[in-house]
């Protein structure tokens, strides 16, 4: 009886510590899925976000419609000189890049490939720079430096609507006061930078950007009779 008794006692303990085993795997899983569904929400969210990143790509052609990064102000003003500048090189080489199929001038195609040729390499050099001085900052794009809000001001939908002489009369109007622009900030960097490599470049683009205003405003008054 009393072995009866005791076969029985070790029976129930057994089903009881299935049960709590079965219901600890059971929470476990619940867990392991709770984790899968919300690194999965995790990973919609980061979808999201990346996949607006083109749409933000694309409605950022109206350059006008860009807007300060938080706070950009506050940051150390290289870090604001290199992501202003970089962001309005990268206007330029969009503009740039509308030529192709546009026009048949060869001066609009030759300047054009010299844009996207030399401001690409310097959007290269102030990335190199601010991963080497500003690594981990947030984005200090200051539409409010002199020279930056005015000069984005671009009609981009007339010159994609546009072709030919009325394309090129409209690329000159438009790549102009983008310049004038560059070289207003190069002009303060020139004052305000505490880096070399900065006040280099600065320099650079001063001269190389003034010439070809001068060299537009040419080909303007030749173009419009």
């Amino acid at each position: 009886m009393k072995t009866l008794l005791l076969t029985a006692t070790l029976g129930l303990a057994a089903v009881g510590l299935a049960a709590c085993g079965q219901a600890g795997s059971n929470s476990g899983s619940m867990n392991h899925n709770s984790m899968m569904k919300n690194s999965n929400s995790s990973m919609n969210m980061n979808g999201m976000d990346h996949n607006s990143m083109p749409m933000n790509s694309n409605t950022s052609m109206d350059h006008s419609a860009m807007t300060s990064s938080p706070n950009a102000a506050s940051q150390p003003y290289d870090l604001q000189f290199i992501d202003t500048m970089t962001a309005h090189h990268k206007g330029a080489v969009d503009m740039a890049k509308m030529v192709d199929g546009k026009t048949q001038n060869p001066d609009i195609k030759k300047f054009a490939a010299q844009i996207i040729a030399d401001q690409e390499k310097e959007i290269g050099q102030m990335k190199g720079w601010r991963e080497q001085w500003f690594a981990g900052k947030p984005a200090a794009m200051n539409m409010e430096m002199p020279g930056m809000k005015d000069s984005m001001k671009m009609d981009m939908a007339k010159l994609t609507n546009s072709k030919d002489k009325e394309f090129d009369l409209a690329f000159i109007d438009m790549m102009t006061p983008h310049h004038v622009g560059a070289v207003t900030m190069a002009k303060e960097a020139l004052q305000k930078s505490e880096k070399a490599e900065i006040k280099t470049l600065a320099g650079q683009i001063i001269k190389a950007q003034e010439a070809e205003i001068k060299m537009m405003s040419e080909w303007k008054t030749k173009w419009s009779k």
